[in-house]
C-alpha cells in the first residue's frame, strides 16, 4: 500500500483494522444466525413469498409497496428496486408522505412490506389503520414479533434480537444489514418462483454494460428502409444503389417470401471485379452470381453476444437477422454495435 508523504502519521488512539474487522464479523455473524434460524419461521417465509408471487407480477393486479423510516427506509428503497428489477412491480412509500396523501398510491390488491426493527416506529404504526381500511395485505419485517407492527401485520417475519455493530449500540448497523439480507432473500426467492429469464431481466436493464450483455439481436438490429433487400436476379449495379441509399455495407438476397438466401457485400464486389476484367459485365450480372449464398445469420431472439462471437470468429462486419422460419427481420452492422458500446474481439 502506498501512503501519501503528506498524510498524518501520528499514532492513532484505536486499531482501525481491528475495529473494521469487528464490525464485519458482527454483521456477518448476524446474517449467518438468521440463516440458521430460518427453519423457525418456515411457515411465515413461505406464506410471504407465495403472497408476493401470486399478487404482484406481470399481468397481476397488485404491486409490492415497501415502506420504512430512517435507516430502515433506505433499506426499503433498495429492496423496492431489487424486487422491481427481478419481476415484481414494486415502489417505495415514505411513511410520512403516506400520511399526507401518498397512501393514494396503495390499492386493495397490493402487498405492503413494512420495515421496522423496533416494530413501533410511529410513522409506520400510524399507517396500519388506513392500510387495513384499504384492504391490502401487510407483511412486517421486524426485530420484535410482539411489537405493534408484528401483531397487526398479516404475516410477520423477524430478524431476531441482533447486536448493533455501532460501538454505542445505537446506530442501526447490524439490524439494517440483516433486514437487507432477508429482503434480498425474499426477492430472489420470488424471482426463482417466477422462473424469471435472462431475457426478462434484460427488459428492465436496457442501459449500461448489463443491458448490452443481455440485449437480443432483434433489439439491436437495423430494420425497415435501413436494410436493403433484393431478389436474386437483381443487377449488381441496382444493388449498389440500394446499398448507398440505405447507407449500409451490403445488400441481402431474399426470395419472394422474404426468406434469406444470401448476402452481397463490398468485399464480394471487390473480389468479382478482381476476377473479371470487364467491370461492366460484373455490374450488369444478377447479384446471385457474385453473392455469398447461403450466408451466416442469427435469430432475432439470439443474444447480441452470439453475433459478437461470429464477428470475431469469421471476420465479418454484417449479419442478417432472421425469424424461426428464415425470413428476414433486419441486419446487424458491426459499426452500429461499436457505437452502442459493444466490444468486438478480432
Amino acid at each position: 500500500m502506498n501512503v501519501d508523504a503528506d498524510s498524518d502519521q501520528s499514532p492513532l488512539p484505536i486499531d482501525i483494522v481491528s475495529v473494521i474487522e469487528t464490525v464485519l464479523r458482527t454483521e456477518g455473524h448476524a446474517v449467518l444466525q438468521l440463516a440458521d434460524a430460518a427453519l423457525a419461521q418456515t411457515a411465515a417465509l413461505e406464506s410471504a413469498c407465495r403472497l408476493i408471487h401470486t399478487r404482484c407480477g406481470d399481468g397481476l393486479p397488485g404491486r409490492l409497496v415497501v415502506t420504512g423510516v430512517g435507516k430502515a427506509g433506505h433499506i426499503a428503497r433498495k429492496l423496492a428496486a431489487t424486487f422491481a428489477s427481478t419481476g415484481t412491480p414494486s415502489l417505495f412509500l415514505h411513511p410520512a408522505e403516506g400520511r399526507h396523501g401518498d397512501l393514494g398510491m396503495v390499492q386493495t390488491a397490493d402487498v405492503v412490506l413494512a420495515l421496522s426493527n423496533s416494530g413501533s416506529s410511529e410513522e409506520i404504526v400510524a399507517l396500519l389503520p388506513t392500510l387495513k381500511h384499504i384492504g391490502c395485505r401487510v407483511l412486517a419485517l421486524t426485530g420484535k414479533m410482539d411489537s405493534v407492527l408484528g401483531r397487526h401485520a398479516d404475516i410477520t417475519l423477524t430478524i431476531g434480537d441482533v447486536t448493533e455493530a455501532c460501538p454505542l449500540g445505537l446506530a442501526p448497523s447490524t439490524s439494517t444489514t440483516v433486514m437487507l439480507a432477508l429482503g434480498d432473500a425474499l426477492a430472489l426467492t420470488v424471482q426463482r418462483m417466477r422462473a424469471f429469464t435472462p431475457e426478462q431481466y434484460a427488459r428492465y436493464h436496457p442501459g449500461g454494460a448489463l443491458g448490452r450483455k443481455l440485449m437480443t439481436c432483434a433489439e439491436a438490429m437495423r430494420s425497415g428502409t435501413r436494410v436493403p433487400a433484393v431478389q436474386p436476379g437483381t443487377a449488381v449495379l441496382t444493388c449498389l444503389k440500394a446499398i448507398t441509399s440505405a447507407r449500409a455495407g451490403s445488400v441481402l438476397v431474399v426470395d419472394q417470401e422474404k426468406r434469406l438466401l444470401g448476402i452481397f457485400t463490398d468485399g464480394d464486389l471487390r473480389r468479382a471485379l478482381a476476377a473479371q476484367a470487364d467491370a461492366g459485365a460484373v455490374l450488369a450480372a444478377p447479384v446471385e452470381t457474385h453473392a455469398t449464398m447461403p450466408c451466416r445469420s442469427v435469430r432475432g431472439d439470439d443474444l447480441v453476444q452470439t453475433a459478437l462471437r461470429l464477428y470475431a470468429e469469421k471476420k465479418i462486419n454484417e449479419l442478417p437477422v432472421v425469424d424461426s422460419e428464415g425470413r428476414l427481420l433486419g441486419l446487424l452492422d458491426v459499426q452500429d454495435l461499436v457505437d452502442r458500446g459493444f466490444e468486438i474481439g478480432r
